[in-house]
């Protein structure tokens, strides 16, 4: 199949679905090699990123998803709904962040870094699509686990997990020293 061909199936595939689809997918349907569907979707992306284009195509792990660029979403909203802006607050960041570089990870995992109940927290963003439930672990009670979704990704600018700095002995410890600090403190002690 010629590129341009394969570069507009692709185009009306990302379209259409919305959501993201993996590169596998996308393979199967179009009935050519994966590496292939890479070298159009990439085409694709550098003709996106011309000045003239309101479209923008993200990667998110091994999938791929086309969207609208931020600064036109001004326009968008004239004519839809605004939607509601999610406010992260310090706590459903400090859970996002513990779940993110943890996952997956359980409720009592996140409760014990945090050292407080974080039910509330972690509803939250699973209501927000930052995170979801991606199994049990194989523990007494078989708790459920957490991860992070491709709407984190989108969220935080990142296409993988991989982009996450890495967190060094001196950043643990530190914020270690931090939460202890933070506990004392409400503990007067």
């Amino acid at each position: 199949m010629e590129q341009n061909r394969v570069m507009a199936a692709i185009e009306t595939i990302l379209f259409a679905m919305g959501d993201s689809v993996e590169i596998e997918t996308i393979a199967k349907a179009l009935e050519i090699p994966e590496e292939d569907v890479r070298d159009a979707v990439h085409a694709l992306e550098e003709r996106c990123n011309e000045p003239q284009s309101g479209l923008m195509i993200n990667w998110l792990e091994d999938s791929v998803q086309i969207s609208s660029r931020p600064e036109y979403y001004e326009y968008l909203v004239k004519i839809a709904k605004a939607p509601k802006k999610q406010v992260l607050t310090d706590t459903l960041m400090e859970t996002l962040s513990i779940i993110a570089f943890k996952q997956p990870v359980t409720r009592a995992e996140v409760e014990n870094v945090r050292g407080v109940n974080s039910d509330f927290a972690i509803s939250k963003l699973v209501s927000y699509d930052l995170v979801e439930e991606v199994g049990r672990k194989e523990a007494p009670g078989r708790p459920l686990l957490f991860g992070t979704t491709e709407q984190f990704l989108r969220s935080f600018g990142i296409r993988s997990l991989s982009e996450l700095p890495d967190l060094g002995t001196d950043q643990i410890e530190e914020f270690r020293e931090e939460a202890e600090k933070e506990v004392d403190g409400r503990l007067d002690i």
